[in-house]
């Protein structure tokens, strides 16, 4: 990447490839055009695809019990078996009600898992997922 535009005795838009640090003072994140959105088909279980280093995945609303987990495929060709997946519930479900987290990771996928955390009671929600891809080489 060229400098085009001083700021002062550096340039604005400095290509960051190879750098040990990056610092922010302000946001840290992807622009909205590298985020997307995808909706599971059929079940809480149904793999999903999503091109995108970020984004939300919005869950089928099929019932999942208490104190149990399901696992779906995100397919994702900007995944590196090295990247790290962050998520979070971002919505669309009962307060604290569940748990998210990265089964495996693998090139081009990584298997997510949600876990209805309550004692004895099923939900049948539309939990969406937040996600962003931390790329490592």
């Amino acid at each position: 990447m060229g400098n085009t535009k001083s700021i002062g005795i550096a340039y604005s838009d400095q290509d960051i490839s190879g750098a040990d640090t990056l610092l922010a003072n302000s946001q840290f994140g992807y622009t909205a055009a590298a985020q997307g959105t995808v909706t599971q088909a059929t079940s809480k279980s149904t793999g999903v695809t999503l091109n995108k280093s970020a984004g939300h995945i919005t869950m089928n609303n099929a019932a999942l019990a208490g104190a149990t987990a399901v696992s779906f495929t995100l397919t994702n060709s900007l995944i590196s078996a090295n990247d790290v997946l962050i998520l979070n519930v971002g919505s669309g479900g009962t307060a604290v009600a569940y748990t998210v987290y990265t089964s495996s990771i693998a090139a081009g996928s990584a298997v997510i898992t949600l876990r209805n955390m309550t004692a004895a009671t099923s939900l049948s929600e539309a939990v969406v997922i937040n996600f962003a891809l931390i790329h490592c080489a």
